[in-house]
């Protein structure tokens, strides 16, 4: 395999929107919701009109005092506008930091102190919600409201036709955006980006986009503050392809815009596509057109992607299933078809990108790694971040002899595929992998939308699941599909919506496990 060579790119997040819409202006950008920073904008804008508001809202952030280098935190209701506000901070040379609309409000708190002064945008919502009662003017360098008013702060809106501002492009290896951790173990870590790491994430999923021929619309549903979105707008808009940005991704809702709309490329994360099996004989025939679908985000259920490849009618329809994390971008992939998905190992992630990542496996006791003793995943990616925010010796306990270490673990094939067993946290003494049994068990109940299986009280491995429409579980079916596995303690079902997610909807399973305990503890003996 070639080596793995930082970029000698950058991504500017500041010029995408400008250099697309300059040679592809009229192309459209579809959306399921207004923007609360242009609410008069509606639903369907052109890459023209993209350019236009960030430089617009870009004027207004320098007018406000934003200044090169400064870090300005985005923490408001989901929409687009976030990706907005994020390429505008760049635009003016300062370092968006892009917290997720999910997180809790002493979360937000805990990660403006840690920097130190940042400039807020936020918005009344967040104000008078998660956000009440914060001590914002203590914490920040000022709160900026993107509509709306409030004693103590700036409204954007109020400094519509600001000056507008040239473009800053700082140097290739200075912070250029800040996203976060899952925060599945607890506070998230501050992922700092620079133009050239951005770019290393960029190359792969450039060349997936290179490899269709189709000039496809792309359905995105993917969380606003990822690392992903900013890379999305990158890969897409260059290359002149239409899309639908998706709030929303209640099934009914998305049949009605896919029926429309007709996408011929999904992506999504692996829980929303769960979500979406329904769809497969909904009557509009929503996943009729779909070429290709996509998830950046985590593992995915094989039964998932069969159902899903089953439900279009497009000739030899294709999954891509990518496996990366927060510090590195994506690290490995493979292809699955009709043919292939549904006697897939759910297991398999697939394989590095040539001259852009690489992996090895380092045994955590001596022994070779194997299926049966799983080593650490360290990986080289010409993505990774330039470390954490605020924890730099966090950052550097995570790097051995220039590999990067995850902390998950798993196995390489024969045939050079990487396994992902289990993350090291998630693993339960007597479990030969908790995905492994997901995995299995999904493909054998259809009736089941969740299954995640986490420590209970004594660390007992306590399947937690969802059921569509929440019928209550068939205990025979249930005994059936787990029968080889004696030592799963009794299912609790909780409805979807119960369930601790991240941004990208995984499951918070150290929150889960930590709710089964209390919940254990309040019972009587």
């Amino acid at each position: 395999m070639l080596p793995v060579q930082s970029s000698d790119k950058g991504l500017y997040m500041g010029l995408v929107a400008e250099r697309a819409a300059a040679e592809y202006g009229d192309q459209l950008i579809l959306l399921d919701h207004d923007l609360d920073l242009f609410p008069d904008a509606g639903r369907r804008i052109t890459y023209a009109q993209f350019a236009e508001f960030v430089d617009d809202t870009a004027a207004r952030l320098h007018a406000a005092g934003i200044r090169r280098s400064e870090h300005v935190a985005i923490h408001k209701s989901n929409g687009l506008d976030i990706n907005i506000i994020s390429c505008a901070v760049a635009r003016i040379g300062a370092v968006p930091v892009q917290l997720s609309p999910a997180l809790d409000g002493d979360s937000v708190v805990a990660l403006l102190r840690r920097l130190g002064g940042a400039h807020l945008i936020t918005d009344t919502a967040k104000l008078d919600g998660s956000l009440d009662g914060a001590p914002l003017r203590d914490i920040t360098a000022g709160v900026l409201l993107v509509a709306g008013t409030r004693p103590g702060t700036v409204s954007l809106a109020d400094l519509a036709g600001a000056p507008r501002q040239e473009p800053v492009v700082p140097h290739l290896d200075l912070p250029a955006l800040m996203t976060h951790t899952s925060g599945t173990t607890g506070l998230p870590k501050l992922v700092v980006h620079s133009a050239r790491t951005l770019h290393g994430r960029y190359r792969p999923q450039a060349k997936l986009f290179d490899m269709i021929r189709e000039h496809e619309t792309v359905a995105l549903h993917v969380s606003y503050v990822h690392s992903r979105m900013p890379l999305a707008l990158a890969v897409l808009m260059p290359r002149n392809h239409r899309f639908l940005v998706m709030n929303d991704a209640d099934p009914q809702r998305a049949a009605e815009l896919w029926a429309e709309h007709k996408p011929g490329f999904i992506e999504s994360h692996p829980n929303s596509f769960m979500e979406w099996e329904a769809l497969a004989d909904h009557p509009l025939e929503p996943l009729a057109n779909v070429k290709y679908f996509s998830t950046t985000f985590d593992a995915i259920h094989p039964s998932t992607m069969h159902k899903l490849l089953h439900a279009t009618r497009r000739s030899s329809p294709v999954f891509y299933q990518i496996y990366g994390q927060s510090e590195t971008g994506p690290l490995v992939g493979r292809a699955f078809t009709r043919r292939t998905a549904q006697g897939a190992d759910g297991r398999c992630q697939g394989y590095a990108f040539p001259g852009d990542t690489k992996f090895r496996l380092t045994s955590r006791n001596g022994k070779e790694v194997t299926r049966e003793n799983p080593g650490y995943i360290d990986v080289q990616a010409a993505g990774r971040a330039l470390g954490y925010f605020g924890e730099r010796e966090r950052y550097d306990a995570q790097v051995h002899g220039g590999w990067w270490r995850g902390m998950d673990l798993g196995y390489r094939t024969d045939e050079g595929c990487l396994h992902l067993l289990d993350r090291e946290v998630d693993a339960i003494p007597g479990i030969h992998s908790t995905l492994e049994i997901e995995d299995t068990v999904l493909g054998r109940m259809d009736e089941l939308t969740e299954l995640v299986v986490v420590p209970g009280p004594e660390d007992t491995a306590v399947p937690v699941l969802c059921t569509r429409d929440d019928v209550p579980l068939d205990r025979a079916r249930w005994a059936a599909a787990t029968a080889q596995w004696p030592q799963l303690a009794e299912p609790v079902q909780m409805k979807l919506e119960e369930l601790p997610r991240t941004a990208t909807m995984k499951v918070q399973r150290i929150e889960l496990t930590a709710r089964l305990r209390r919940r254990a503890v309040r019972q009587p003996s």
